[in-house]
């Protein structure tokens, strides 16, 4: 299917305009002191910055030769790896709302929530309660053989939620294949996510509709569709931003490392937003990296930035500020939102093998789903009719999704067979013909 550019479709600001700048036409903002870090990496930085005066002390620090922190989450003993799950103690993470549900303030990011109300706070935790449902109903389906693998996003809602609601109807997003909260900011039906893992599509959805591509099953290779994709926009003159999304694991592809080359070249207007849900499958992230993935952006020239991933406050706020960044000429960023993998990679994963329990259940203690309610019910943003009423659609949309993949057909066995040559292929007629015997055997109770 053919992705057209919908960047023409807004005419961009002119340069005299409130927002609207020439991508390549220098440039001085108030912005986070991310951008700051990113301009003493790169002097001669087309996108200058000016840091507020509660950070330049970390600008100073990224200036020097004094030795990075050590990521937050590990420590090393004797050759050993040992996680402390992540402690907070992070300086450089962004966080509006504590694990404990109170509201944090922060200079930099404040003003892009400052507006929400309690309709606002209540629907982002509509988004999450009922995203989580439909991961565990397509879950619970996987497991009944209604469908051939699932891609669980327990635990990442708010990463995902609060980075969604951020994007405009004309950004266009670049998922993996665990974005299912984001299309659910996409509008994407959420039955239409469950053909493709019941091996009855290729996707489901017209891509160019909701201005949201289709599930990337090959590793990081959306990175580089998004920064092609947003050096059209830029050229195309529209005001609009791209977002890529990509997991830790991801962040060692050597496609990931193009796009950020490209994007930071072509000063794309395109927002990186890596999900560090720890784990690449079993390989942890201290596995990949000796420093906090957001401080790899330094080395491209744009900035990074580690954000609290299940506060969906401050990943809503941090996201608005990318993609304004973006939609403004002052090119790529990239966003590390600092989550937790509940479940497994996939329903074919067995996270026992290479966890402890003891991590999980630090983790749970982070929920981002009990923290924001936490904080709606101290704040009297929500009472129990609330939660009660959302219940109900809750398991409304569960029937829903369920009723919807069993009516789905049968995958058919041997569509496998029919695209892999244009021209047909000798090996792949005898392979056709064993699997037939296979299958036939059933009937004869010899695969009994």
């Amino acid at each position: 299917m053919t992705v057209e550019s919908t960047a023409a479709r807004k005419p961009r600001r002119s340069a005299g305009s409130k927002t609207g700048t020439s991508r390549t036409t220098a440039k001085t903002t108030d912005a986070p002191a991310a951008d700051a870090q990113a301009t003493a990496a790169r002097p001669d930085t087309a996108a200058t910055t000016k840091a507020p005066a509660a950070k330049r002390a970390t600008t100073k620090r990224a200036a020097t030769k004094k030795p990075a922190a050590k990521p937050a989450g590990t420590a090393r003993t004797a050759g050993t790896t040992v996680r402390t799950t992540g402690t907070g103690a992070d300086p450089d993470l962004v966080q509006l709302l504590t694990p404990e549900g109170k509201r944090v303030k922060n200079a930099d990011y404040d003003h892009y929530v400052a507006a929400l109300t309690p309709d606002d706070l209540r629907g982002l935790y509509r988004d999450m309660v009922l995203t989580r449902r439909f991961d565990a109903e397509a879950t619970s389906l996987q497991r009944q053989g209604e469908l051939g693998l699932w891609a669980s996003l327990l635990g990442q809602e708010a990463a995902q939620i609060g980075s969604g609601r951020a994007t405009r109807p004309d950004d266009y997003v670049f998922p993996t294949y665990r974005e299912h909260g984001v299309a659910w900011c996409r509008d994407i039906d959420p039955t239409n996510l469950l053909g493709m893992f019941r091996g009855v599509n290729n996707g489901g959805w017209d891509p160019n509709s909701n201005n949201f591509h289709l599930y990337t099953i090959v590793i990081g290779s959306q990175t580089l569709h998004a920064t092609g994709y947003a050096m059209g926009v830029a050229k195309d003159g529209a005001d609009s931003a791209v977002i890529a999304y990509f997991g830790d694991g991801a962040s060692s592809q050597g496609d990931v490392a193009e796009s950020f080359t490209f994007a930071s070249v072509y000063n794309a207007p395109v927002v990186f937003f890596c999900q560090n849900n720890q784990w690449a499958i079993s390989e942890p992230t201290e596995r990949q990296t000796r420093v906090p993935l957001y401080q790899r952006a330094q080395g491209y020239g744009f900035p990074g930035v580690r954000v609290d991933g299940n506060d969906v406050l401050a990943v809503l706020a941090v996201t608005k500020w990318a993609l304004e960044r973006a939609r403004s000429g002052e090119g790529p960023t990239l966003v590390e939102a600092y989550t937790y993998r509940m479940g497994a990679h996939t329903t074919s994963d067995d996270p026992t093998r290479y966890r402890h329990d003891d991590e999980r259940a630090a983790w749970e203690a982070k929920d981002p789903i009990a923290r924001l309610r936490t904080y709606l019910e101290s704040s009297n943003h929500a009472d129990e009719g609330f939660f009660a009423e959302l219940e109900v659609e809750s398991e409304a949309l569960g029937r829903r999704v369920r009723e919807a993949v069993r009516a789905m057909p049968d995958p058919d066995p041997f569509a496998i067979f029919e695209h892999t040559y244009a021209d047909g292929h000798a090996l792949v007629d005898e392979e056709r013909a064993q699997f037939a015997a296979y299958q036939a055997s059933f009937a004869d109770g010899e695969g009994a």
